[in-house]
């Protein structure tokens, strides 16, 4: 679709700009203080899991199978957590590590450690010269965080409504042995809320790499957070593997984060047999054993991936309403001036959201001035570098829904706004 404004004569815009700005001051005069900003739960979803509390009390058994939850050992995890994570991911539980709270840092102590001491046997990254990790954009920020803290060059990836661009990953990742990783978010992608096709899933299990020491970063974190019945279904990248003949390429990661505490949660990761092995050794300089009480915890209140999903659906019951909300203040706010296009995921946390060339800077910082804040434009590509400086990630969980009503309100009045600026400075200049 035209954008609206570009068809506009000066005086037009100049008439549009006005009201608009009238609009912005209406608002600047509130004084609202509105954060959408992280793709953080609300106080509602974080409500649901407060009953796992009184599973624990001074009488119960501190046992798990053969393992013994309050003293050191087990720093695989507990039988049962290992259990319940192996049949959330779909692999086999012997191939699972459950330890800590976050699924970000067991993948920066991956990272780490292929740096410091390398993979399956190579030599460390930091001996092999410069080394690169791709990293699909519009993606996580964290994710490219990791790597760029240790010196690691990120190379971007465009994303598409797919998936990351495949002919781009197979060439890079087949012909070049300083590329050691990929970050996926397979399903509802941080932030697109995309979920990778089969093909996709299948492109990337039969990789060859040029290094014997390249790992897809496979970050499941939301492999349970679907919208109820229109839940995407993602392709188990180890079945994947399976059927392509091919072994050791995948580091699968996930949490418990989103779905109990997201400060107290169970993180856990999956590898082949042998990354396994590898894993554990590289675990155990650091790790006498994991968090058992927090395992134990999760295990009673949980129980098994139909206790997950029963519980997931009190949680897409809250967060649901909220991404309708957003689709219906967007599409009755811009649909009809072509000046932005955005995702509509059905799960996840995230809405992508693209306006005109050079306006997310524009917007965040228009946002700001009016009382709502927004994670940083830039911050879904490496470097904080969007090329086109178009995206900004829409994170509509943490607050109310009238909170969240009254941001995307102010949100449809500064994409108009600059959206108006920008075709006016583009008019004048022609």
């Amino acid at each position: 679709m035209a954008n609206v404004y570009e068809n506009m004569s000066l005086e037009e815009l100049d008439d549009e700009i006005a009201r608009l700005e009238q609009q912005a001051a209406d608002v600047r005069a509130k004084n609202l203080a509105l954060d959408m900003a992280r793709g953080k739960p609300s106080a509602e979803q974080v409500a649901l899991a407060r009953p796992m509390l009184d599973e624990l009390t001074s009488t119960t058994p501190l046992v798990d199978g053969d393992a013994f939850v309050d003293n050191y050992g087990t720093p695989e995890g507990l039988p049962s957590a290992r259990a319940l994570a192996a049949e959330l991911l779909g692999v086999d539980a012997a191939n699972v590590i459950v330890s800590g709270s976050s699924s970000l840092n067991l993948m920066h102590d991956l990272v780490a450690h292929g740096f410091t001491n390398g993979v399956a046997g190579c030599d460390p990254w930091y001996r092999q010269g410069d080394i690169k990790w791709l990293c699909p954009a519009p993606g996580y920020d964290r994710h490219f965080t990791v790597t760029e803290h240790l010196g690691i060059k990120n190379v971007p990836i465009e994303m598409r409504a797919d998936g990351p661009d495949m002919d781009t990953v197979q060439r890079l990742v087949e012909t070049d042995a300083s590329v050691k990783g990929i970050w996926c978010v397979p399903k509802y992608a941080n932030p697109t809320g995309i979920t990778y096709t089969d093909e996709v899933v299948r492109r990337l299990a039969a990789l060859k790499p040029a290094a014997p020491d390249f790992r897809i970063y496979w970050d499941n974190a939301y492999c349970v957070h679907g919208f109820a019945d229109a839940d995407d279904q993602l392709l188990n990248i180890f079945d994947a593997l399976a059927e392509a003949g091919a072994d050791n390429l995948v580091y699968e990661f996930a949490s418990t984060a989103k779905i109990t505490f997201p400060s107290s949660g169970m993180a856990f990761v999956a590898a082949s047999p042998d990354d396994i092995a590898d894993i554990k050794a590289a675990f155990a300089v650091e790790r006498v054993s994991p968090e058992k009480l927090s395992q134990l915890a999760h295990v009673r209140f949980l129980k098994d991936a139909a206790g997950v999903r029963a519980h997931m659906a009190k949680h897409a019951a809250i967060v649901a309403p909220r991404f309708a909300l957003v689709e219906e203040k967007l599409s009755a706010g811009l649909a009809d001036l072509g000046v932005a296009s955005w995702t509509h995921p059905h799960g996840g946390y995230f809405v992508s959201f693209d306006g005109p060339d050079g306006s997310a800077k524009r917007i965040v910082s228009l946002m700001a001035e009016l009382g709502v804040k927004l994670t940083a434009a830039g911050a879904t590509w490496p470097y904080g570098d969007d090329p086109r400086d178009t995206n900004i990630r829409i994170a509509p969980t943490y607050p109310s829904l009238d909170d969240l009503g009254a941001a995307l309100d102010v949100f449809v009045i500064a994409v108009k706004l600059v959206s108006a600026r920008i075709a006016r400075e583009q008019a004048a200049a022609r």
